[in-house]
């Protein structure tokens, strides 16, 4: 049997690239690059040059790349030749935070290393939504539809809830992707019914800079005021909690170490949307059966967990004061469904999903 190849992982995000090599003989190596300071953009190009150096003369078999928008293709990985990359760049306008550096990261790596390149789709894990989540309510000529993200991260968590949860993970459970971008999905026997974002990353729930989902006449007016670039620095770089914190931080770790009135608004605003976002798959699903927080957010602010979870005692959720400040696995207090933790690790996911790719004849 022969040893699967080394594989180095990049996940760009819109806030920081995280990185990972998995080498042949099981061990792992990670990175995490993130901006210089609060309220500074991620240079994904320095990042990228910096990880080549960190990586410190090991070279890899194989390259698995986060790719947030995969279009169409049911595919849930594909080897990244010229007409691929082609199909790449046609998409950027609808992920235009995301694809330009997950390209990037493409380009670079292969002037440093001749070895096979995957791309793997975070909207992949979506294909499963029935037609009514995935329908948008707009004529059907127009060709736009939900395609939902995060959807590595959802795969790795549909993973690891059996091992938690026995059983109970093929009901139906709700899992937050709480980050810089944010969203939520509704699973059912660990496969995706509904979520949050919808035809791009701007959708859903307010994001550290994108607004969530707008009122039609709110964008019918900005449209009107500005022209396509302006609007689209706008809908992407200027909205979400900075705009509510008056231009104080996107950052939520800012924002909940801050005094200010605004700041306070903002974690309020995000912490009831996320609320809106459960209740309202509980009432699409007839209920839910468990939770489960992940992302930079969901991992890490216990504050805004327990702001989440404070009035969802309704629905059978309560959080464990202590288990919820020290981070734990299991959040709920005694009697609660199910309440969780997980980190997310789209990067074994990746992994997995280069080896599969590389073994397809």
């Amino acid at each position: 049997m022969s040893v699967p190849p080394a594989v180095l992982t990049l996940n760009s995000g819109s806030s920081s690239l995280k990185a990972a090599l998995f080498r042949a003989d099981g061990s792992r190596r990670t990175w995490s690059y993130a901006p210089l300071g609060a309220g500074h953009a991620l240079d994904h190009d320095a990042a990228v040059r910096a990880l080549l150096a960190d990586l410190d003369g090991e070279t890899p078999g194989a390259i698995g790349h986060r790719f947030v928008h995969g279009g169409d293709v049911a595919d849930a990985a594909r080897r990244l030749d010229a007409a691929e990359i082609a199909r790449l760049e046609a998409l950027v306008p609808l992920a235009p935070l995301h694809l330009p550096a997950n390209l990037l990261g493409v380009a670079l790596c292969a002037r440093h290393f001749d070895v096979p390149q995957v791309a793997c789709f975070d909207t992949a894990f979506h294909h499963t939504l029935p037609e009514v989540a995935r329908r948008l309510p707009i004529p059907a000529a127009l060709g736009l539809r939900r395609y939902g993200f995060h959807g590595l991260n959802y795969a790795w968590l549909a993973r690891r809830l059996p091992a938690l949860l026995g059983p109970r993970a093929h009901g139906r459970v709700v899992a937050a992707h709480l980050g810089a971008g944010a969203s939520l999905c509704l699973l059912d026997d660990l496969r995706s019914v509904d979520t949050s974002m919808g035809y791009s990353p701007a959708g859903g729930i307010p994001m550290a800079t994108r607004s969530g989902d707008l009122d039609p006449g709110v964008m019918l007016e900005l449209a009107r005021r500005h022209d396509a670039e302006r609007l689209g620095r706008l809908v992407y770089e200027e909205m979400g909690l900075v705009a509510l914190a008056d231009g104080e931080s996107a950052d939520m770790r800012t924002l909940l170490h801050s005094p200010s009135p605004a700041a306070a608004f903002a974690v309020d605003y995000f912490c009831r949307a996320v609320r809106g976002a459960i209740g309202a798959f509980a009432a699409k699903a007839g209920g839910i059966d468990a939770l489960v927080f992940s992302g930079g957010i969901g991992e890490n602010a216990a504050a805004v967990r327990a702001a989440i979870c404070a009035p969802l005692d309704f629905l059978g959720f309560a959080l464990d004061p202590a288990a919820n400040a020290a981070n734990a696995t299991f959040l709920g207090a005694a009697g609660s469904k199910p309440v969780l933790r997980i980190a997310a690790d789209e990067e074994a996911v990746i992994r997995d999903l280069v080896l599969h790719t590389l073994a397809a004849p």
